[in-house]
């Protein structure tokens, strides 16, 4: 149905922002228009796409990307627990009562037809509810939902069929679920006030989407046994953030294997990793370049002869040309990489990068090294993948698999007018 309005709700946790400003603008090719509610990061990249734009009225917000404001300091937590409980207080639960209202006074004042909502922002989902308005819920990552005889996010771990693997994915499950749990009773007073009946699960938010959409590829996130009726698979969406500049290389790129490091947008204490990757990577047979993002500080990280270093540069563009990518491996990052069928070499830091290195190593496209590997044994990991032909064509095989799917099946655009029609 042309001529729709939408209001999508995200928040600035770096890799989620691009694939979401990403549905927006092929919305609004497809004649529909979106308005943007979030923090004044999200901003540019939104006006870039042709979004309306409205900060946050109350709910937390920061002004720019940087260390000391950051919304997730996951480099000050020591594991995966403290993190969950940062983020419940700090961003899912505690101000969930500002989040929800907000998105009923934006709708007061710029009505529309359909939400799209980032589905971290469980505060958004119960404004949402309220409103009474058909709900896409967005998952911009690989499906993250704690479910039984499915390994947890943020574990690393992949599917097993032994009897210990299967035993630890059904206790991991039940003991996240308790902890997420613990944010429920915030949600059920915020929804009593909003005279709503109180929730079960804190994921029966997620449930009460009339979509919710995967924005990954099935053949790289494998989906769970028995996924609720409304999640959708609906491939990956590449688009470069709005804040990327062109990059001029300072030497031929075909000359020499290309590699790029891409790293995580937002601060994840990676300043001495991409010191000790330039290191390992200065005066060997490849050319580089090295992208701080805007996390990071120009000066931080010093180039060499052969490793460019840059705030930002178009990689969509540049994997074409990429032999290797050194990566943290957000899912952003790694699917850009499989879909240009550019093996990689992993360093994940937390969050669910764990489980995107898993996948890439089953795969066969490539290696997961520790974030805290000294220059020798990142040099060798680097040099391993390069000689291995079978890197790079497990990578083109993922890139076959993405490409049958973007051609055989909905994407996010045809799902979302889906729920237009009802």
């Amino acid at each position: 149905m042309p001529g729709s309005d939408f209001l999508l709700t995200t928040w600035q946790g770096g890799g989620n922002v691009p694939p979401e400003l990403g549905l927006a603008r092929r919305l609004i090719g497809a004649g529909h228009r979106v308005r943007v509610l979030s923090e004044p990061t999200v901003e540019p990249g939104a006006l870039a796409v042709g979004c309306s734009f409205t900060p946050w009225p109350t709910a937390p917000s920061i002004a720019a990307i940087d260390r000391d404001t950051a919304v997730i300091k996951d480099w000050r937590v020591r594991n995966p627990v403290g993190l969950v409980r940062r983020m419940g207080s700090e961003v899912i639960f505690g101000p969930a009562d500002r989040f929800a209202h907000d998105v009923l006074h934006v709708l007061g004042r710029h009505p529309a037809d359909a939400l799209l909502m980032d589905v971290a922002q469980f505060g958004a989902l119960i404004g949402a509810e309220r409103s009474g308005l058909p709900t896409v819920g967005l998952l911009p990552s690989i499906y993250g939902r704690p479910t039984r005889g499915h390994p947890v996010m943020g574990s690393g771990w992949l599917p097993s069929h032994r009897a210990i693997g299967r035993a630890r994915d059904t206790v991991m499950p039940y003991l996240l679920n308790r902890l997420v749990g613990m944010g429920r009773p915030r949600l059920n007073i915020v929804r009593d006030q909003l005279n709503l009946p109180p929730l079960t699960n804190v994921f029966d938010l997620w449930d009460r989407c009339v979509r919710l959409l995967v924005m990954t590829s099935p053949s790289f996130d494998p989906p769970p046994a028995g996924v609720p009726a409304n999640v959708r698979y609906v491939g990956p969406i590449c688009d470069d953030p709005a804040w990327v500049e062109p990059w001029t290389p300072p030497w031929p790129l075909a000359a020499r294997p290309f590699v790029l490091v891409a790293m995580s947008s937002t601060y994840q204490a990676h300043d001495g990793l991409l010191r000790r990757i330039v290191a390992a990577l200065d005066g060997t047979e490849v050319s580089a370049l090295v992208t701080l993002g805007p996390g990071l500080h120009a000066g931080e990280v010093a180039g060499t002869s052969n490793v460019a270093v840059a705030t930002s540069a178009p990689h969509a563009e540049l994997l074409s040309q990429a032999s290797l990518v050194v990566t943290h491996a957000g899912h952003g990052s790694v699917i850009k990489a499989l879909a240009a069928g550019v093996p990689m070499v992993c360093m994940p830091h937390g969050r669910d990068q764990g489980d995107n290195a898993a996948r890439v190593v089953a795969a066969g496209a490539g290696v997961r090294v520790s974030r805290r590997a000294r220059e020798p044994a990142i040099r060798a990991a680097i040099r391993r993948v390069l000689a291995q032909p079978s890197y790079r064509a497990a990578a083109r095989r993922l890139a076959e698999a993405f490409a049958f799917e973007a051609q055989t099946r909905p994407n996010a655009v045809a799902e979302v007018e889906v729920v237009l029609s009802r």
